[in-house]
């Protein structure tokens, strides 16, 4: 099975865990549009700071931190390379008939800040949430419970469909398929996507049909109800705090 939250079970005994999980997503969303809302540089590199001091506290550094990353970083370096040769601006760089402006530099430099900002926070404060407990959270949020349904099965079969996936690729492997560049590899993929999708449909059927022998009715029973303590309370003013003080910075300087 994959798994289901960034850390494993003994790191994720950190200090996050005292907070109701409905003030992390608070947090996160406040935390989110005060970024997104800044455009000084120094004010983003500070949130950065924030938010990898954050994810180095609770257990996610180094080679964690980094392979999450991956995958947004490839998209940052194309847009830092590209950005600055389509802002109008003074030049600070010229190749041949192209100029690269010192605005669009400092855009693509903000850009990139704010989507690393935002992407650690969200995974130091939502990413370490179990998805049970993170779909409580949103139901007692008031989210429409169509949504959470959609979220929870989705994260939770998501692995089950990487096991099938590779149960089909296995089967090809063994039969000698070798993938290339040619009419028989892409004939071979799309059966193989077209399987995938039918055993999907098949296994759904046959959990729809467990889930009913069980009782379920379409509804999102909230069990364990999360307690709004005091320190929530206070944890959330910080964090309001240290939003309208970022903003008032962006204002002054």
């Amino acid at each position: 099975m994959m798994p289901l939250t960034l850390l494993n079970d003994d790191d994720r005994q950190h200090r996050l865990q005292q907070f109701d999980p409905r003030l992390r997503l608070i947090a996160a969303l406040l935390f989110a549009v005060t970024v997104v809302s800044l455009q000084r540089l120094p004010l983003l590199l500070a949130t950065l700071m924030l938010a990898l001091t954050l994810a180095w506290h609770i257990g996610l550094r180094g080679p964690l931190l980094v392979k999450r990353l991956l995958a947004m970083e490839g998209f940052m370096i194309v847009l830092l390379i590209t950005l600055p040769f389509s802002v109008p601006g003074e030049s600070w760089l010229t190749l041949g008939p192209f100029s690269a402006s010192t605005a669009g530099l400092e855009r693509a430099a903000a850009i990139v800040l704010k989507a690393n900002s935002v992407v650690i926070m969200l995974m130091a404060l939502i990413g370490t949430l179990e998805p049970v407990v993170l779909g409580h959270a949103l139901g007692q949020l008031r989210i429409p419970e169509k949504l959470i349904h959609l979220f929870l099965f989705t994260v939770r079969y998501i692995g089950v469909l990487s096991d099938e996936y590779q149960t089909l690729r296995q089967a090809m492997r063994a039969r000698a398929f070798v993938a290339g560049s040619n009419r028989h590899t892409w004939r071979s993929l799309g059966w193989l996507m077209g399987m995938l999708l039918v055993r999907s449909l098949e296994r759904s059927r046959r959990i729809l049909a467990a889930m009913k022998c069980r009782g379920f009715n379409g509804r999102l029973y909230l069990i364990n109800r999360n307690r709004w303590r005091r320190r929530d309370s206070l944890a959330l003013l910080a964090t309001a705090g240290l939003a309208t003080t970022l903003l008032l910075l962006e204002q002054s300087l």
